[in-house]
């Protein structure tokens, strides 16, 4: 991993490269704190970060540790986090059709869920903007290997910055100390990715950081619509 100055001013040159309004897309885990606060960084001393929108997706299945920090993570760094929820109507009818558990029920079921409660929200917020700003890692998962700093996400028709995509655990929580950087009190309790509360579950000794999410599907299958690439 390069040292944290170098990283803030190579996402600072990609920012100014970029004309237009950009997201972060908060999911209130370690990456996207970390990424949070490198670009920051990068738009300090400049003109601010005027046109950054700082978000997340209220999908009304978060654990109530997760709203907590949100919290504890808009004080930390002087912010509002805007949150965004799915169409009523069709949240209504997701829930006439799937029940409380139906997204177990098979891959379909929960795709459903997924793009109902996250990937369609997503979508309409990031309809005007020109990037989006993750705090995706290479070495989450299978799906993400082929990550790369700086990407064109064809789904949604814009530029996808990934500034810790090469970091690994111990490069995150090494940054993530050295910061002092809040952190969703799930960690504590053996979470070691968080997401919905019916889809989450900690993760035993030995297992994958994402062997808690989803954790009846296989590996390849452990996406929730918002980073999968055209044609995967």
């Amino acid at each position: 991993m390069p040292s944290s100055e170098t990283r803030v001013e190579v996402l600072a040159k990609i920012m100014r490269s970029i004309s237009g309004p950009v997201a972060l897309a908060y999911s209130c885990q370690r990456e996207d704190t970390a990424a949070l606060h490198l670009l920051l960084q990068a738009y300090a001393g400049g003109d601010g970060p005027g046109n950054l929108e700082v978000f997340t997706l209220n999908t009304h299945k978060l654990f109530p540790e997760t709203e907590e920090y949100q919290r504890d993570v808009e004080v930390f760094f002087g912010i509002a986090i805007t949150k965004y929820s799915p169409d009523p109507a069709e949240e209504k009818d997701l829930e006439a059709k799937l029940g409380e558990w139906g997204m177990r029920e098979s891959l379909e079921h929960r795709h459903f869920c997924c793009d109902i409660r996250k990937v369609k929200p997503l979508g309409e917020i990031l309809k005007n903007k020109s990037a989006w700003v993750t705090g995706l890692r290479a070495s989450q998962s299978v799906t993400r290997q082929d990550l790369k700093i700086l990407e064109y996400d064809e789904k949604f028709g814009l530029i996808k910055i990934n500034p810790l995509y090469d970091w690994t655990d111990e490069e995150l929580e090494a940054y993530t100390q050295k910061f002092s950087l809040p952190e969703n009190p799930l960690y504590s309790k053996g979470y070691k990715s968080i997401g919905c509360a019916p889809c989450t579950r900690p993760v035993k000794e030995g297992e994958d950081i994402r062997a808690g999410r989803w954790w009846w599907e296989n590996p390849e299958h452990k996406e929730c619509g918002l980073h999968v690439k055209q044609g995967a």
